[in-house]
């Protein structure tokens, strides 16, 4: 099967659009139809409901997705690792989530390319589900995340802190000010939604979620309002008086933890980039 097939149904499902996944594919729109057609006939199913403005995967589409991130990812390592140059002796793909590139995993990222110079990287971010299932298909080899999971085989080691600082708009806004009208509610896990329950039991239901730190971040500066960010993340704005941090609220420590399989042909390798994110 031609692998662009799969990337054109992977592209289409990400963007519900035919034009936009032409666009984004750089094709005309005809011969996305086509791939897609194709792609069909080569299965013996329908993979999309089509009705006008709205492209939706049928079940067998669903079914197909996991399996075409699957082949195009392995498909994308092999064709790095085919085409690596003498001067690597292998490479790694690192996978992380969203909010941890920015606190975390950048300068990890630094680190490693100044001081493992010929190993070839790949990083990338991804919803912790997604981190997993790629890690466990072999398409990458560390998967970085906020939440343990629970994987017999998987070898889990903490590898850093996150302190999410409470901040506001507001200059000199107390805890119970900051976390009423106008609190962001960032998803940082069920640890850390267990922890807030524990120290503010009267907190109001927020009308505003967000998934990741960087949204909330951005939401404030413009809108106003208060958040609990890592303290990374918005060290720039409080050190330029745009956001304050809320005195008599404590910092919330999120542990990242590391994800690997042991006994890979790369574990030596993976050894030696996570000595280089311990304790970031």
């Amino acid at each position: 099967m031609d692998i662009e097939l799969l990337r054109t149904f992977l592209e289409l499902q990400r963007t519900r659009h035919f034009a936009r996944a032409a666009e984004r594919l750089h094709l005309t729109q005809s011969a996305v139809s086509a791939r897609i057609r194709l792609l069909e006939e080569t299965l013996g199913q329908q993979l999309f409901t089509r009705k006008r403005n709205d492209i939706r995967l049928t079940a067998a589409g669903t079914r197909l997705l996991k399996h075409a991130e699957t082949i195009v990812g392995a498909w994308s390592r092999a064709r790095q690792e085919s085409g690596l140059g003498p001067e690597y002796r292998t490479s790694l793909a690192l996978g992380g989530a969203y909010d941890l590139w920015e606190s975390l995993l950048r300068g990890w990222l630094c680190r490693l390319r100044e001081q493992l110079p010929d190993i070839a990287l790949q990083a990338e971010t991804l919803p912790g589900e997604l981190l997993l299932r790629r890690l466990l298909d072999g398409v990458l080899d560390i998967a970085v995340l906020f939440e343990p999971p629970r994987l017999p085989g998987e070898t889990v080691r903490e590898v850093g802190t996150v302190n999410l600082v409470l901040v506001s708009s507001v200059e000199g806004a107390g805890a119970m000010e900051a976390l009423g009208e106008g609190f962001v509610r960032v998803d940082w896990g069920a640890s850390t939604a267990l922890e807030l329950a524990r120290r503010y039991p009267d907190l109001p239901t927020p009308s505003l979620r967000m998934s990741h730190g960087t949204l909330a971040l951005g939401f404030i500066l413009e809108r106003g309002g208060a958040a609990y960010l890592p303290e990374r993340l918005a060290e720039p704005h409080l050190a330029a008086g745009r956001l304050h941090r809320v005195a008599d609220a404590a910092p919330i420590e999120r542990p990242a933890y590391a994800v690997y399989r042991p006994g890979s042909e790369r574990e030596e390798v993976i050894r030696q980039a996570l000595a280089l994110l311990d304790g970031a």
